[in-house]
């Protein structure tokens, strides 16, 4: 059991019976009134940003978050089935537990988060650059377009589809940034 004097970034906390985490906090002292802390918190479940306002000194239940190195192995009707890289113990998660999935190749090594005390698994995070090959796109054409910055659709080895520079050919293997799903380089 906590309070709200020990609220830092990253703190984890059940908020209404769920697993959040603390992104930003302001301690205020009002001129009149008693003090109060203003937060901004992650629901580790679905990703949303909830604003709350704890007053101060009220206690908060501090949960136990681990993350955990995992390779994926392979996609089946069900869902995604991953081992973990020390153990060699292997899971199962379902498909909306995984966050672009379609940017995930055999082999890859993700992080995954779990509640230690339930032992169940909140999120699968892919690292933030991921290399991949390009398998289809339109060839492109000089003069083809006025600005500098045109992009065209290209087709990666898992499946995925993301925009990419028109200088970007078939079997070439370029990084990807897998938080906004943009191009990054190419890769020698």
């Amino acid at each position: 059991m906590a309070t709200t004097a020990d609220f830092k970034n990253g703190l984890y906390l059940s908020y209404n019976g769920k697993p959040c985490q603390i992104v930003w906090f302001q301690h205020v002292k009002p001129g009149k009134g008693p003090a109060f802390v203003k937060t901004k918190l992650r629901n580790l479940e679905n990703g949303r940003i909830l604003e709350n306002t704890f007053t101060a000194g009220a206690k908060i239940d501090t949960i136990n978050v681990e993350r955990r190195p995992y390779q994926f192995l392979y996609k089946d009707e069900d869902g995604f089935n991953f081992m973990h890289e020390e153990t060699y113990e292997q899971i199962h998660l379902d498909t909306d537990l995984v966050d672009n999935a379609d940017l995930m190749k055999e082999g890859q090594h993700v992080e995954m988060m779990f509640l230690a005390d339930e032992e169940r698994c909140l999120t699968c995070e892919l690292p933030t650059y991921v290399e991949l090959e390009v398998t289809y796109t339109e060839p492109a054409v000089k003069g083809d377009t006025a600005s500098t910055n045109a992009q065209k659709e290209i087709t990666l080895e898992t499946g995925a589809i993301i925009m990419a520079p028109l200088f970007i050919n078939i079997g070439e293997k370029i990084r990807v940034n897998t938080t906004d799903r943009s191009y990054g380089e190419r890769v020698k």
